[in-house]
């Protein structure tokens, strides 16, 4: 029996499974969409997929070195007690390993491709479903190359709550470079200097300032020296160049990568289950409904 698109599209809307999963299960039956869905539970990709509407804002940072090369990545779980669990670690440098060696653009594009294993990474991502019990997804990555007289900054904080890659340029000092990473963790700057600060953003800001010095009541004729004093302590508090370095309150971040020779050239900071709205549960009352059913 021909396998359509329409019937592919069906059965992955009843299951959640992949679309490569899905045009299997239904070779695999002839085309019949209740056994398919029986094939997926067999696999255990369609209890997988079941999972699939439940919020994961959980699970762990990690970044990877390799030569000139390196990953940093987010893979999330439903609940840390599964971060902490020895299988979902395995996932995660499993993951590690494919990105480095295949460098997807995408997170599309990774769950798409093959593994070493001959599993596609959304199948491999699927079976670790079964076999933990909770959603997991891989959430983001940034593959970043460098040369060889510069330097990775690898940190994780909290076991891999926050995690920090950046790039020295001009230095091969890479505990300066993890020390510049470490503040990043602890201080959150968004851009390296004031130029990646977009116009729009300096004079919307400016903006803001001068109504506070007007609020304020001070002299229209000085409020906009004030609000350009202003603006650079909103560049310390933006660009890390600008910062005051943790490990040295006497110097700036700039101050103490230039003292080693380099510069800034980037990085890539992620903190677990930023930006996800996470689900508030009562879990005494979660455990009490389960037990009245």
């Amino acid at each position: 029996m021909a396998i359509t698109a329409q019937m592919v599209k069906e059965l992955r809307e009843k299951t959640g499974a992949g679309m490569m999963d899905c045009k299997k299960a239904l070779t695999e039956t002839n085309g019949d969409m209740e056994k398919a869905i029986d094939f997926l539970r067999e696999k255990g990709i369609a209890s997988a997929a079941k999972k699939g509407d439940r919020i994961a804002a959980e699970g762990l940072t990690t970044v990877k070195v390799n030569g000139n090369e390196a990953v940093i990545l987010e893979v999330n779980s439903e609940t840390d007690f599964v971060a902490k669990n020895e299988g979902f670690q395995t996932l995660v440098q499993e993951l590690a390993d494919h990105l480095l060696a295949k460098k997807p653009a995408t997170v599309e594009e990774a769950v798409a491709q093959t593994m070493d294993n001959g599993a596609t990474v959304e199948a491999h991502i699927n079976a670790a479903i079964a076999k933990i019990g909770e959603k997991l997804t891989l959430r983001r990555f940034v593959i970043e190359t460098k040369t060889d007289n510069d330097a990775f900054g690898a940190y994780l904080h909290m076991g891999g709550r926050i995690g920090v890659l950046s790039v020295l340029e001009g230095t091969t000092d890479e505990d300066a470079a993890k020390d510049v990473s470490m503040h990043i963790a602890a201080l959150n700057p968004k851009f390296v200097s004031r130029d990646e600060v977009s116009a729009e953003e300096v004079e919307r800001e400016r903006q803001v300032l001068t109504q506070q010095a007007l609020n304020e009541g001070k002299p229209e004729n000085i409020v906009a020296k004030m609000v350009e004093g202003r603006l650079g302590k909103y560049f310390e508090d933006v660009c890390v160049n600008d910062q005051t370095f943790v490990k040295n309150p006497d110097q700036k971040v700039r101050q103490f990568v230039e003292s080693k020779g380099g510069k800034i050239r980037s990085f890539v900071r992620y903190e677990v289950g930023e930006g996800i709205e996470k689900r508030e549960d009562n879990f005494a009352e979660e455990v009490m409904s389960q037990v009245k059913k």
